[in-house]
């Protein structure tokens, strides 16, 4: 197995995918350029991931100092800027998918590579779906555009460990005709 030599690499552990994009690009306003996403749900109670992402943040930070801190002289506290690592309850409560977890929204430009467990490509875009669950590579980097600061989250690749209960309002097939109320007598 490669060792991680980049601090602001973080390969997490298990996790929930929510609002995954994977097979095609999409923009999230007009005009904007199309990415590939994906929300990663992480349980409060996973503290060892937590940390992780917390260093990586905080490398982001140190590394891109002279970014953040653009025409001025002044460094803004890491507190002081938008961080990728977000909390469900405050930020979700009305969802129960983010309850009790933190969640990291990670994008490209470039599409991630997606495999199963076994390290196979998924080809089969049914496959990939919000409410599965697996681990994520993902980086750490500072941006400033036009004095909006911050660490972001880009998105490198991503790993299908399992099957969950889709996420989003759409319902299945299955769920809509279950009850055909004599349809077919």
């Amino acid at each position: 197995m490669a060792k991680n030599n980049n601090p602001c690499k973080v390969i997490t552990s298990v996790v929930r995918f929510s609002y995954l994009n994977a097979n095609e690009p999409k923009a999230n306003a007009e005009g904007a350029t199309p990415k590939y996403s994906v929300s990663l749900i992480i349980p409060k109670s996973d503290t060892e991931l937590v940390e992780k992402i917390k260093a990586a943040i905080e490398a982001a930070y140190k590394e891109g100092e002279f970014k953040l801190r653009g025409n001025g002289k002044v460094l803004p506290p890491l507190t002081g800027i938008k961080s990728p690592l977000r909390d469900g309850d405050l930020e979700r409560p009305e969802d129960p998918a983010y309850k009790d977890s933190y969640f990291v929204n990670a994008n490209s430009t470039s599409k991630p590579e997606v495999v199963d467990a076994a390290l196979n490509p998924i080809i089969e875009t049914s496959e990939l779906y919000s409410g599965i669950y697996g681990r994520a590579s993902i980086t750490f980097y500072a941006f400033n555009n036009n004095g909006n600061k911050g660490i972001a989250c880009g998105l490198n690749n991503l790993q299908k460990i399992r099957d969950g209960e889709p996420l989003g309002s759409k319902s299945t097939a299955e769920a809509d005709f279950a009850d055909d109320d004599g349809f077919l007598d």
